[in-house]
């Protein structure tokens, strides 16, 4: 099946680089095309987690609020206290509707003193926002400006940025960023990308110089060995990198997804959910997600989310992904499982295409 590209699906200034360097599958993200794979799995993940990866994260999309209210809008808006945000730096910051429930968990920069960025995950947060400050009659505007971000990840990547931008990115730390113009292409240089193997993302402002941009890392990166890669399923889950829409449900709230650490219910300000989130951490959750130990020979990855049960049968909660770890050499699973299922050391079973799997729950992240 061809995925056919057009008004309604759209391709990012990386995408013509991307395919042309190896990029063989792709999904649907924020009603883009997301390279995902190329031929070679195996190569991806090495690349990745042993060299330099590029990535084509276009679709990851950034969502505006620009004007005099713009801090004061985005503190209601989160349930992640931004109000120390700082320019230059970066916040992963949980969004929640008002009964509680998780719609989107984006990283939030502060790109000067009155705009703010939400590199958001696959859902209308643009609409939200815009819905929600118009009620409010907050002095902004929300847009979605011309900005796609470029991943470089793996143990290479530094070498790779400093290449082309200077020995500077060395000192940056992590979830904090510099706006640059570099060889007439403006972009953010931020610390930060969806692996645990360090690396950078950069949001290029002008699709116009995605080419351009695109070569300068690719040919900084031959030394390194850098290969085309995509978010990696196995390296994120063996890390635990919440995948919002994939690891979580239309009713997950952030203590079911295992992300309550990034709520801050002390803050003295209101925000969206905040009774409801209030009530949910005094009840205590009846579901969390948890990892799954699955046994048996290796598994391909599940393209939906499968059943969860006891020994006996009985209803234990919902697979939402598997996957085959090359770092611990054993399936691995992320799952919703009921209270008190998800007690670590909890014997359940995993519907695979080739019958029911004993597992065992892990709390997350893995340490094996």
């Amino acid at each position: 099946m061809k995925l056919t590209e057009g008004p309604r699906v759209r391709t990012s200034p990386f995408y013509g680089r991307s395919k042309a360097a190896g990029m063989t599958v792709a999904s649907v993200y924020n009603r883009m095309v997301l390279p995902i794979a190329t031929d070679d799995p195996t190569a991806d993940y090495e690349a990745l987690t042993q060299r330099v990866s590029l990535w084509d994260v276009g679709c990851q999309r950034q969502v505006q609020v620009q004007g005099p209210d713009a801090l004061e809008l985005c503190q209601y808006l989160s349930a992640r206290d931004l109000s120390q945000l700082r320019i230059g730096a970066a916040k992963y910051a949980p969004l929640c509707d008002y009964d509680g429930r998780l719609i989107n968990d984006p990283v939030v920069l502060r790109v000067n003193e009155d705009t703010v960025w939400f590199s958001v995950a696959d859902s209308d947060v643009l609409l939200w926002i815009r819905a929600i400050s118009g009620e409010r009659g907050d002095d902004v505007e929300v847009s979605e400006p011309d900005v796609s971000p470029l991943a470089v990840q793996g143990p290479s990547a530094t070498d790779t940025v400093a290449a082309v931008f200077g020995e500077w990115v060395r000192e940056l730390k992590f979830f904090h960023f510099r706006r640059i113009h570099h060889e007439g292409i403006p972009l953010v240089v931020c610390r930060s990308g969806w692996s645990k193997q360090g690396g950078f993302e950069l949001f290029l402002e002008d699709g116009s110089k995605g080419d351009q941009l695109w070569d300068l890392i690719w040919a900084a990166g031959q030394p390194h060995g850098i290969r085309v890669g995509a978010p990696n399923n196995a390296e994120r889950i063996e890390n635990f990198l919440l995948a919002w829409g994939s690891d979580t449900d239309a009713e997950s709230d952030p203590f079911e997804a295992a992300i309550g650490s990034y709520i801050d219910l002390g803050a003295t300000h209101d925000f969206v959910g905040k009774n409801a989130l209030l009530a949910k951490r005094a009840e205590g959750p009846t579901r969390e997600l948890k990892g799954l130990l699955i046994d048996g020979e290796p598994l391909e990855a599940n393209p939906e989310p499968v059943g969860l049960q006891t020994p006996n049968g009985s209803y234990a909660g919902q697979t939402r992904a598997v996957v085959y770890s090359p770092r611990y050499e054993r399936n691995l699973g992320l799952a919703i499982v009921e209270v008190p299922q998800n007690l670590p050391g909890t014997k359940l079973q995993v519907h695979t295409p080739t019958g029911w799997r004993p597992a065992i729950v892990v709390d997350l992240p893995f340490d094996l």
